[in-house]
């Protein structure tokens, strides 16, 4: 099978002036493989955010490598690099600055279609919009014609959510995607990733939940300070976790008595 995602003793250091350097990746091995699921988990500062981000060749490796539908991020053109982020989808964590200020939200889920030279209608491009902000939840013409300025923050995270999958793509990474989400519209969005990935769709899930993401996706590794203390089957780990970091993170869950 091949891989789509193949990270190899992958190491990120930031520099800062004032301070000695940081370390937010150390000697990561990793790999995702066509149609894959894969959650990735652990508490703020873990370095789960830098690894989506290293996956896009947002961040350059400062060791190791970062290979994306086959090719090393690293030794490829500019050019090259935009085909494949193409084929990506990706919900950042903060929803508050990525969605243009300028733009309704159905413009604003249009636009990756527009940008990327997709041939299709206008009429057509628009029904497609319409679907996808129907499918995470957002109906309605006052909605629709909204600038983001005066969305709720779940509401924008749903809009990204349907700027991600206006491309069709290949591979989705989310960055705490139902952070801003209540229990009710947490489950409906994970639906709505399941059933994309059942279709055939690769993810990356980030998350710091441990039961969101054993439902999210098929497998989970779970990172604490830049490295990797666990992977393995989602089932599995939150079954009989290995590690006791693992553990902690499964004993802070909130339980019902």
């Amino acid at each position: 099978m091949e891989n789509i995602v193949e990270i190899k003793n992958l190491t990120i250091e930031f520099n800062s002036r004032s301070a000695k350097s940081h370390r937010a990746l150390d000697g990561l091995d990793l790999a995702l493989e066509r149609g894959g699921t894969l959650s990735i988990v652990g508490e703020s500062g873990s370095g789960k955010s830098t690894l989506l981000r290293a996956v896009m060749a947002l961040i350059p490796p400062t060791a190791g490598s970062v290979a994306l539908f086959g090719k090393d991020t690293a030794k490829i053109t500019t050019a090259e690099l935009n085909s494949l982020r193409r084929r990506c989808g990706y919900v950042p964590q903060d929803p508050y600055g990525a969605i243009p200020p300028g733009l309704s939200v159905i413009d604003a889920v249009m636009e990756p279609e527009i940008i990327a030279g997709v041939k299709r209608t206008k009429e057509e491009r628009l029904e497609r919009a319409k679907k996808l902000l129907a499918e995470v939840g957002l109906t309605g013409e006052r909605i629709l014609a909204s600038r983001a300025v005066g969305l709720s923050g779940g509401q924008r995270q749903r809009v990204e959510l349907a700027r991600a999958l206006m491309l069709d793509p290949e591979l989705l990474l989310c960055d705490e995607p139902t952070s801003m989400q209540d229990a009710s519209t947490r489950g409906e969005i994970i639906e709505v990733l399941r059933r994309r990935t059942g279709g055939g769709m690769s993810m990356l899930f980030v998350t710091h939940d441990l039961l969101l993401a054993a439902h999210a996706a098929q497998k989970i590794v779970v990172l604490k300070e830049g490295r990797l203390c666990e992977s393995g089957d989602s089932k599995e780990v939150l079954a009989a976790p290995r590690h006791p970091y693992t553990k902690a993170l499964l004993d802070a869950l909130p339980r019902i008595t």
